[in-house]
């Protein structure tokens, strides 16, 4: 019995994790020599739009836009589900109906807490 090291999918699997290990070492290593390194104080001061900075970089921003920026992902990636439902919908059939049925209610349910816990009014 001989053994074919390219019928195996696990070669295919190793080589491309050690590619997505190598590449980007090998391309951060080579970065960090070939470039330039000439720090001075007007290179290290951060700035916004050309402005330079005034006050503390520790700013408190409000809560709620943090919680519309998780919402909005977790609504985003979730619609991301919605194709491949739509794509398979012929062969899922009527147990593909309801699941996605169940799915867009529990979406709803999650976007009736935030409204009730007003997490999506700007004060």
């Amino acid at each position: 019995m001989e053994l074919d090291l390219y019928s195996n999918g696990y070669f295919y699997v190793i080589v491309f994790m050690l590619l997505g290990i190598a590449l980007p070492v090998v391309a951060l290593t080579a970065g960090r020599f070939l470039r330039p390194h000439n720090p001075y104080p007007d290179k290290l001061v951060s700035y916004e739009s050309g402005i330079l900075p005034t006050g503390d970089a520790h700013v408190r921003f409000n809560i709620a836009y943090y919680i519309v920026a998780l919402e909005f992902l977790i609504f985003d990636i979730e619609t991301v589900f919605l194709y491949p439902w739509a794509v398979a919908l012929d062969q899922l059939g009527w147990f593909g109906i309801n699941a996605m049925l169940i799915f867009i209610v529990v979406l709803a349910l999650g976007l009736a807490y935030s409204w009730k816990k007003k997490v999506l009014e700007w004060n």
